[in-house]
């Protein structure tokens, strides 16, 4: 079984920019959300996948990936997401020996900035840089699906 074993932290200065080694442009969209199990579709500069992800248990939920079609992936971004669509821009960043990535969110969650490093063990240590703050791997207010949703409940609130 594909398994995804990661830890999320907070973003507190812009150190991590120092060791950047590359970057993509990132458009999640929620295809599924159900009782921690969620189906996702995600557009990379010009590559696509489907991404179907199971319950996390610690640092630990099954994760299946598969490329698709560009053309798919748009498709069922337009008809299966029903507007919940993240941009993002990640940034690569080695520190101490890993790959960290930084999410540098746009639109809706403009100005969230998420740190991720994932890992081969849930017992691999791992050096925290400088820059990362508080840990929220099990923090359910920095799921991606909360912050989409708080947000756009704040924005129906200032138009309302």
């Amino acid at each position: 079984m594909a398994v995804e074993i990661e830890r999320k932290f907070l973003v507190v200065s812009d150190l991590w920019k120092e060791a950047v080694t590359g970057s993509i442009h990132i458009r999640d969209g929620l295809v599924l959300s159900e009782d921690g199990k969620k189906v996702r579709v995600r557009i990379t500069d010009q590559s696509a996948t489907l991404t179907v992800k199971g319950y996390r248990s610690g640092l630990v939920r099954s994760e299946f990936e598969y490329s698709i079609p560009l053309s798919d992936a748009e498709d069922i971004m337009r008809t299966l997401c029903d507007g919940h669509v993240l941009e993002k821009r990640r940034y690569f960043s080695l520190h101490d020996g890993m790959r960290w990535e930084v999410d540098v969110y746009e639109g809706l969650l403009d100005g969230v900035v998420l740190a991720e490093v994932e890992m081969t063990t849930v017992t691999q240590s791992v050096a925290i840089p400088s820059w990362a703050g508080r840990e929220v791997t099990g923090d359910p207010k920095y799921h991606k699906g909360n912050m989409f949703n708080e947000r756009t409940a704040a924005l129906r609130a200032v138009t309302a």
